[in-house]
């Protein structure tokens, strides 16, 4: 009987619970969460838009994705970009973490940065800069997604995204620094050893014979590849902006001075066995060998400093959960940066459409010289076993600077292992050389714009930039002068006398070459017709 109470205080317990959960059920739910299906609805339709964007951009900027990946198969400085791509995937699957809780934020608000980005392109595209075309043309990429993604999960996948600039073959311009900068480290280095030596430009005497410090050696295809081996390297093991920065200036920095070491080590390796040409043999096999020696050294002195074990630091969760946009949203959102996007490439179509016309080329005649005769047909001359011969190419006034590059590495080559040299010719510009061994052929450029001579910088550049879009007076010219033996056996031995024969050319007719390109380069838009060497009946080669 006493426990009869207590059973009826249990029960009335029970009621009021169970009257509790009937009245507070109907009250939760207007506030319940919606289900997670449709909370990930707006990732597949993100995703699909991102991958045609991608597609379509790819297609609308394919000049510079084909440019890159033919450098990439040619240029041995860069065929590690073969492998950024799968980098970049990586990096971004293993911050998959970050993307927890976040949705797709479409904001065509940032489609705009579209506009200054895409004229940044438009600039470099006539400037003829395809490093620049290419740069912002993968910018404009990251601007696509960041509209269709939205801030948070454009900042959480940084790295990965940022990393994907490692795609564009840029670094070139650095090249003949980095030959003087190897130069100037062999000389000293040779005479702390003691060892006598000549240095004349980028080319080093010594008693066991010459060597050439050409563009293979410069380093560049160590530097670049570090650069990319260090971001990795710094983003994986360490967490702390100060010491990524600290790897990333090491990459750059060590890479010089170690190619410097190895540079001084192939010449007096070669004073030790008494020829140059047994210490220069597989140089550049050894040198891979070397710069994997000074990056596996590089990575163990930064062991110590790793922050690895640190979480990685991950951007703010939002203050609430984030809805999923919705699909008008996403689309409007792609559509306006693949518009903004695509207006710098439509521009530059239409300026090169409005003066199509392909460079005129015309034989400049060379008058006989000392040691050289004039050939039958009279458009060489010949000079014993070595055949002379020059051309003029005239471009039209539209025309960008990459066309005219383009025109100069299809005459001359571009061979990292080509000797370089320049040769001054008073008030006729300076005419910049090429000698390969692969074509067994010396070849000298001059470049000529506006009537005077062009040296294809960034001056020149914004002068033919300026008369592409009609504010100029003048026409590119340039003037190509080719020295070939006759017969290729044995030809590797002409090129101290091929370069002779070359200067004793320019410096009797270099003056009188340069007045008839400087008249050609001041006729604007001059008809076809009209474009004949000075002096001369009309003849084209």
């Amino acid at each position: 009987m006493r426990d009869l109470p207590q059973a009826h205080g249990r029960s009335g317990l029970f009621r009021l619970q169970v009257v509790a959960v009937s009245h507070s059920a109907p009250l939760a739910e207007p506030h319940a969460a919606p289900p997670r299906d449709s909370a990930q609805s707006a990732w597949p339709a993100a995703i699909a838009l991102l991958v045609v964007g991608v597609i379509g951009l790819g297609i609308l900027f394919e000049r510079e994705v084909s440019a890159a990946v033919r450098i990439w198969e040619t240029n041995e400085a860069y065929n590690h970009c073969w492998l950024i791509a799968p980098i970049a995937a990586w990096l971004a699957w293993s911050r998959r973490q970050r993307l927890a809780g976040l949705q797709p934020a479409p904001t065509p608000l940032f489609a705009l940065l579209a506009i200054p980005v895409g004229a940044a392109w438009l600039v470099a595209e006539r400037l003829g800069i395809m490093e620049g075309r290419q740069l912002t043309a993968l910018a404009l990429v990251l601007v696509f997604v960041l509209t269709v993604l939205g801030w948070r999960i454009t900042r959480a996948m940084a790295a990965p995204l940022l990393y994907l600039f490692f795609l564009v073959p840029f670094g070139a311009f650095t090249v003949p620094l980095l030959q003087q900068f190897t130069t100037w480290f062999i000389d000293i280095g040779l005479d702390v050893i003691g060892i006598p030596h000549y240095v004349d430009d980028l080319i080093i005497e010594t008693p066991a014979g010459t060597f050439l410090v050409a563009e293979a050696c410069a380093g560049l295809r160590f530097l670049i590849a570090a650069l990319a081996f260090g971001a990795l390297y710094a983003l994986v093991m360490f967490r702390s902006p100060g010491r990524r920065l600290a790897v990333l200036a090491l990459a750059i920095v060590v890479p010089i001075v170690a190619n410097g070491f190895r540079a001084l080590g192939i010449v007096v390796l070669g004073s030790v066995l008494g020829s140059a040409e047994a210490a220069a043999a597989d140089h550049i096999i050894y040198g891979w060998v070397f710069f994997s020696i000074v990056m596996l050294l590089l990575i163990v002195v930064g062991l110590p400093f790793r922050e690895d074990h640190r979480p990685d630091t991950a951007p703010p969760p939002p203050a609430r959960p984030m809805r999923a946009p919705r699909a008008a949203m996403l689309a409007v959102a792609a559509l306006l940066a693949g518009g903004l996007a695509s207006a710098a490439p439509a521009t530059s179509l239409a300026l090169q459409q409005a003066g199509a016309r392909a460079p005129e080329r015309i034989a400049v005649p060379l008058p006989p010289v000392e040691g050289c005769d004039v050939s039958a047909d009279g458009a060489t001359l010949v000079c014993g076993d070595l055949t002379v011969r020059a051309e003029a190419v005239i471009f039209p006034a539209q025309a960008t600077w990459n066309v005219v590059s383009a025109e100069r590495s299809r005459a001359a080559g571009l061979d990292d292992q080509d000797l370089l040299f320049s040769v001054r010719v008073p008030n006729g510009g300076t005419w910049r050389a090429r000698q390969s061994r692969d074509r067994m052929q010396t070849v000298a450029i001059g470049l000529w714009l506006n009537g005077r001579p062009a040296g294809g910088g960034v001056r020149s550049r914004a002068e033919q930039a300026w008369n592409s879009l009609g504010g100029g007076q003048g026409l590119p010219v340039l003037i190509a002068v080719t020295i070939a033996p006759q017969q290729a056996e044995g030809a590797f031995l002409h090129a101290p006398r091929q370069r002779a024969v070359l200067e004793a050319l320019l410096e009797a007719q270099g003056q009188q070459i340069a007045a008839g390109a400087s008249s050609l380069s001041g006729r604007n838009r001059a008809p076809a017709s009209e474009l004949v060497w000075p002096g001369t009946s009309r003849s084209r080669g």
